[in-house]
């Protein structure tokens, strides 16, 4: 059986069906077809797939869809504005955060939070907002400078 499910992702109404079973990384990425949202481990472990929802991050492979049924889900996507990139991955590509990049939406997404909930964190708070999310390709500075030089960039930007 399948549930009807209405959420605001990235400031747009979408509407589509799920079963009751469906994560919403599944949702998003089958039925709205909003495929920067990566699963990784499928068990909250990796990070790859947080999006924000309500304004905070989420697995979203922890999250039925019919959970998020009537919330705000902020995604990689809505990071970017008529095909540009955004001041936070802007940042990551500047500093080179990534190598592969498979998991640079769920760090975008959990830094966007940390950025907008402290916009001057230390590197101390970036390391702790950080540590959810798993990059199997960096030594993590090169994240940690990209985090930096997006604070610095949002402070120039106000």
């Amino acid at each position: 059986m399948k549930h009807e499910i209405s959420l605001v992702v990235n400031g747009v109404e979408r509407r589509g069906s799920a079963e009751a079973r469906t994560s919403l990384a599944d949702f998003l990425r089958e039925e709205l077809d909003l495929t920067g949202t990566h699963v990784g481990c499928e068990q909250g472990v990796c990070g790859a797939c947080t999006v924000l929802v309500q304004g905070e991050p989420v697995r979203s492979c922890l999250l039925f869809a019919v959970q998020a049924n009537g919330s705000r889900v902020e995604t990689v996507e809505g990071l970017s504005v008529d095909g540009e990139l955004g001041p936070v991955p802007a940042a990551f590509r500047e500093a080179i955060s990534f190598q592969c990049a498979f998991c640079s939406p769920g760090f975008l997404m959990t830094v966007t939070a940390l950025l907008r909930e402290n916009p001057k964190p230390t590197t101390d708070e970036i390391r702790v907002a950080i540590a959810g999310n798993v990059c199997r390709c960096t030594g993590y500075e090169s994240i940690v400078a990209g985090v930096r030089r997006a604070a610095e960039g949002l402070q120039a930007d106000e």
